[in-house]
């Protein structure tokens, strides 16, 4: 056995870690265009 194994520093699950980035990232880039549809809308 891995030495890495026996001393792991975090055991939370990757699938949340990963749930909440693509979370993020999706709200991010809807955000910018929403934002971009409202100044095309303006202008």
């Amino acid at each position: 056995m891995n030495e890495f194994e026996k001393n792991v520093q975090s055991t939370r699950n990757d699938a949340v870690d990963s749930g909440v980035a693509f979370g993020v990232s999706f709200a991010f880039f809807t955000i910018i265009f929403i934002i971009a549809q409202v100044i095309k809308a303006i202008g």
